[in-house]
């Protein structure tokens, strides 16, 4: 059995795509098969792709014919076709050191529960420019599922891009298809998903480099609104299902609020309307005086919208 399903989804992403592929192919772990998804590219991505079928590592290529519109789709797409243990979704615009595989697999194999395992990243703006880094406090830990979610995926998310973990492929059979939705924060739900089911492995060491251009997904749903509308159904998830409690809603909740209070100004208007809903109407009892300030906020901002 193939140990490692390395899945490449790629749109739009030539100029970064030759280092992508080619720092999964040189990994020092080199029990793996490379799945490479193109979602039909109008840049010259399928030229760089092919230049790289005959690689033996090279499992499946598959070019669509049409958009997909959501990168998760692809994820999906992707993991149906994987036959490893363990899956690494490579993001095409990434890129890593040689000893990613190697410390994740490491990592995940020390408890047989485990089913998560992710390192550290440098988010990159541009080619080069070090933006920030994510940190732990241990060069390695595992950690329970309960604690895993209400401390690293609840409040803040810690896994910041798919590429910096590896998942166990057979926990995708109890993802609900939902995360495919989304068209920001469906990473987010995914790991919940896959982190209920089992622990999570936690490296220290600054294995993945998350590049930050004008490309990315994320830009339009800060834009829009989208990310607020589909983090506080997360949050608002996490709760029905009783994987966090009051203190902790409240604060992720209160965490949505305050970030769209600094940029409601630009805010796509179809978007507002929804949002008011979302944070008008908290699900915990815990966040009532939020509540009471929001419902008036709105009723301020409805009035002033109505003038001309």
């Amino acid at each position: 059995m193939i140990e490692v399903s390395v899945i490449i989804p790629n749109y739009n992403h030539a100029p970064f795509l030759r280092q992508r592929i080619d720092t999964v192919l040189n990994q020092t772990f080199q029990d793996f098969e490379l799945i490479i998804l193109d979602d039909c590219s109008s840049d010259n991505s399928k030229e760089i792709i092919e230049f790289y079928t005959e690689n033996p590592k090279i499992s499946h290529i598959v070019f669509n014919d049409a958009n997909s519109g959501s990168p998760f789709l692809q994820w999906e797409k992707g993991i149906n076709l994987a036959k490893g243990k363990y899956v690494w979704i490579a993001e095409s615009d990434d890129w890593c050191e040689p000893s990613l595989l190697e410390t994740l697999v490491e990592g995940v194999r020390k408890d047989d529960q485990c089913v998560i395992s992710y390192c550290q990243m440098s988010c990159i703006n541009g080619y080069n420019d070090i933006k920030w880094q994510s940190t732990h406090r241990c060069l390695a830990e595992m950690v329970e599922s309960k604690a895993f979610i209400q401390d690293y995926l609840a409040i803040k998310v810690a896994i910041y891009n798919a590429s910096m973990a590896i998942f166990k492929r057979e926990t995708f059979k109890h993802v609900s298809p939902e995360f495919t939705t989304y068209k920001f924060s469906g990473d987010r739900l995914f790991w919940i998903q896959i982190a209920k089911q089992g622990k999570t492995h936690i490296s220290g060491k600054v294995l993945s480099y998350f590049r930050k251009h004008d490309r990315d997904v994320s830009g339009n749903a800060y834009k829009s609104g989208l990310n607020f509308i589909e983090e506080l159904n997360i949050i608002n998830w996490m709760y029905r299902e009783n994987l966090i409690d009051d203190v902790i809603y409240t604060k992720a909740f209160k965490k949505q609020y305050k970030q769209y209070w600094m940029v409601r100004n630009s805010i796509d208007r179809n978007n507002k309307n929804t949002i008011a809903a979302l944070l008008s109407h908290p699900l915990s009892k815990k966040t009532n005086t939020i509540t009471i300030l929001s419902s008036a906020i709105w009723s301020a901002y409805k009035k002033k919208d109505k003038q001309p």
